[in-house]
């Protein structure tokens, strides 16, 4: 099978997870994520090695060998080349800009974000259709898309009734950013294919992911996996963990009734894993909502507060002005069902696992940038403020609206057509057996 994004906070992790269980992995990335942190003058808190370090490794430590190809889902030629050489059965989509403040910042990254997204999605469907039409796609999409409604959440669909007359549809989406609508395109896209070509795909909206260290992560410091808590990158349960290590106050933006799912990096490799071991129907387009529990940001930082005072520690919390535009006190109840009842075993969030957390996190304190740490990047409204101009590298600037240009350009050139017969028909493209 083929991981998309294998260089990635779960795609390095998700790699290691599927081979250790005997499947045949290629790892696929561009390494743009990397390149993004040398951007904006931000780094992992835990040294991550490179992909060409993890692999060897991971074959060192376990003799299993995981296939690494480094290149860029925009690229359509060089992905059709790997899905007809390597003719999946399942295709793991983790190869996307994950982050919403980075598609905040201006024109240029929202543009990036999209173009990235959408179109490196794109160029997967009409492969898989073209190659391997029966294989299973597994996109991670985000409980971000749906926003926050005032009605429960379902998982992707939902029965209307409207006149007199009742219908099945795609859940309504209220995202809260360029990089949240880029993943909605992605589902509706998805969606597509699999009513069109007959396709069969599940869209996994994945919540708030946290912890850095599973099963294999564990077998050296060269396979472990990222650790991020900037403001563009990490999440806030990760500043929290850093904030209490480190002695600083919890900073929770805006009122803190802002809440979302959540769940353990182990059971993002369980979903997966679950997922997989039971796929769906030809054309069928299956949602999951993947996560566990659910917190809202001032719950958050009181078990964190909590696991510090359980050890003589007190860490007190402050509220700063939100950068996001979101409500800060909403209703949210998202069904997750569909995983439990495949057999998912969750790990929950407690005073254990947060220590855990600040334990690992007191290990690498000399690596974090207090700045980086309080204030936040990027806002909504006026997009990348003082601090992101000030770790920023200028000379970028020129660099990422050339890259940028030439990503939608490279996305939208036209493969010429093959010659026409003696006819003047054009001959019918072949289509690979499953």
């Amino acid at each position: 099978m083929i991981v998309l994004g294998a260089d990635g906070y779960i795609g390095w992790p998700m790699a290691m997870h599927l081979s250790r269980l005997g499947h045949r992995v290629v790892a696929v990335d561009n390494l743009a994520r990397r390149a993004w942190d040398e951007e904006g003058g931000t780094e992992s808190l835990v040294p991550i090695a490179t992909m060409e370090q993890r692999v060897a490794r991971w074959h060192e430590l376990t003799g299993r060998t995981i296939a690494y190809e480094p290149f860029d889902l925009c690229d359509h030629d060089a992905l059709d080349a790997c899905i007809a050489r390597w003719r999946p059965d399942a295709v793991i989509h983790f190869a996307e800009q994950r982050s919403a403040p980075f598609s905040m910042v201006d024109r240029e990254h929202a543009v990036r974000t999209q173009a990235n997204n959408i179109i490196g999605n794109l160029n997967l469907l009409f492969s898989i259709q073209a190659h391997v039409p029966t294989c299973h796609l597994i996109k991670l999409g985000s409980m971000g898309e749906y926003g926050a409604p005032n009605i429960d959440i379902e998982e992707g669909y939902i029965t209307i009734e409207h006149n007199g007359r009742s219908d099945r549809l795609p859940f309504p989406k209220v995202p809260h950013s360029f990089y949240h609508l880029s993943k909605v395109a992605d589902s509706q896209n998805i969606h597509f294919a699999c009513r069109i070509w007959g396709l069969r795909a599940t869209d996994l909206n994945q919540g708030v992911v946290y912890g850095c260290e599973t099963e294999d992560t564990h077998l050296h410091p060269d396979l472990m996996t990222r650790f991020d808590y900037d403001s563009i990158w990490g999440t806030a349960l990760n500043r929290f963990c850093v904030q209490a290590a480190t002695g600083q106050p919890l900073t929770v933006y805006g009122k803190g009734g802002q809440t979302r799912g959540y769940l353990d990096i182990r059971d993002t490799m369980a979903c997966i894993t679950l997922t997989l071991d039971n796929p769906p129907d030809e054309g069928e387009c299956r949602v999951f909502n993947q996560f566990t529990e659910q917190f809202s940001l001032n719950q958050l930082a009181e078990l964190v507060t909590e696991a510090r005072r359980q050890h003589g520690q007190e860490t007190s919390v402050v509220h700063l002005p939100n950068p996001r535009v979101e409500a800060e006190e909403h209703y949210y109840n998202a069904k997750h069902t569909r995983l439990l009842d495949l057999g998912l075993q969750p790990h929950y969030l407690g005073n254990t696992l947060v220590d855990s957390l600040i334990t690992l996190v007191a290990r690498h304190t000399d690596r974090v940038d207090p700045v980086l740490l309080e204030r936040p990047s990027v806002t909504w409204r006026a997009g990348g403020n003082e601090v992101w101009r000030q770790y920023a590298r200028p000379e970028r600037r020129s660099e990422l609206a050339s890259a940028t240009a030439e990503l939608v350009g490279r996305a939208t050139r036209v493969t010429p057509a093959p010659p026409a017969g003696a006819d003047g028909i054009h001959p019918a493209p072949a289509v690979a057996a499953s």
